[in-house]
C-alpha cells in the first residue's frame, strides 16, 4: 500500500482537486465518501464532488454541541444541492454516562476530558460512518495548523484502516475563498464573524488578526493539543 500511495501522490501532485476526485472516485466506487464539517473547505469539496455524482455519499457529525448556524448550514447545503449528506449522533448513552461523571462542560477542567468528549461525541460516530468504506476524503489544507504541514493528498489511515484523500491539499485560504464566491457556494455565517475553525460552540471562539487560523479552537489549551482525534493517524 505505501508503494501505491507514494504512486498517486507523485502522479496527482499538481492535478486539480477536481481531477483528484474524479479518479479516485472511480478507483473506489461506492466504498468512497466525503466527511464534511461544515467548514469552507468542506463545502468546496461538496460542490465539487455533487457536480462528480449528485448522489456522492457525503456524511456530516452532528455533536449535539453544534453552532446554530452549523446546523442552518446543513439544511441550506442539502436545500441547494439536494445531497447525499448523511447526519451521524453520537451514542446517548455514552453522552449521558459521560455527562453524568464529568459534568457538562467536562472539557474545559483538562485535556483528557476533553479528548474523552470528542472521542464520544466525533470520533466513535465517525467510525460508525465510515464502516464498509475503502476511503475516505477529507478538506484538510497543509497551512492549516503546523500539526497539519506534512500532510500528502493521498495517506493511509491507520487508526480506521483506510485512504484518505486530502484533494485541497495545497491550496490556500484564498483559493478556498475565492471558489466560494466564484460558484456560489453556501458557507457558515460564522466565517464573517471572525470564525475561520469552527467546532462545537462551547469550544470555539472568533479569532483576533493575526492569529492562527484554529486559534479559536481548544482556546484554554495549549498549541500542540489542537485536535480532536479525527486527523491525528497521518502516515
Amino acid at each position: 500500500m505505501k508503494e501505491k500511495l507514494a504512486r498517486w501522490n507523485e502522479r496527482f501532485e499538481k492535478t486539480s482537486a477536481e481531477e483528484v476526485l474524479a479518479f479516485f472516485t472511480g478507483v473506489f466506487g461506492d466504498r468512497i465518501c466525503l466527511s464534511s464539517s461544515m467548514g469552507a473547505e468542506d463545502q468546496v469539496l461538496i460542490d465539487m464532488v455533487v457536480e462528480l455524482d449528485p448522489k456522492f455519499r457525503i456524511f456530516t457529525l452532528d455533536t449535539g454541541r453544534l453552532f446554530p448556524e452549523t446546523l442552518n448550514l446543513i439544511q441550506e447545503t442539502q436545500k441547494k444541492y439536494n445531497a447525499n449528506l448523511e447526519v451521524f449522533f453520537p451514542d446517548y448513552r455514552e453522552v449521558q454516562q459521560m455527562v453524568k461523571e464529568r459534568g457538562i462542560n467536562l472539557f474545559y477542567e483538562s485535556v483528557d476530558n476533553r479528548k474523552l468528549c470528542c472521542n464520544i461525541r466525533k470520533v466513535e460516530p465517525l467510525k460508525r460512518a465510515l464502516k464498509g468504506m475503502d476511503a475516505w476524503i477529507t478538506g484538510i489544507r497543509k497551512d492549516q495548523t503546523l500539526n497539519r504541514f506534512n500532510t500528502n493528498l493521498v495517506e493511509w489511515d491507520e487508526g480506521n484502516n483506510l485512504v484518505k484523500i486530502n484533494p485541497l491539499y495545497r491550496w490556500t485560504e484564498k483559493m478556498v475563498w475565492e471558489y466560494i464566491r466564484a460558484h456560489e457556494v453556501p458557507y457558515n455565517k460564522l466565517h464573517d464573524q471572525g470564525f475561520p475553525s469552527i467546532g462545537c460552540q462551547p469550544c470555539t471562539r472568533a479569532v483576533a488578526p493575526g492569529e492562527d487560523s484554529r486559534a479559536g479552537r481548544w482556546w484554554w489549551e495549549d498549541q500542540g493539543h489542537k485536535e480532536c482525534g479525527l486527523h491525528i493517524n497521518e502516515t
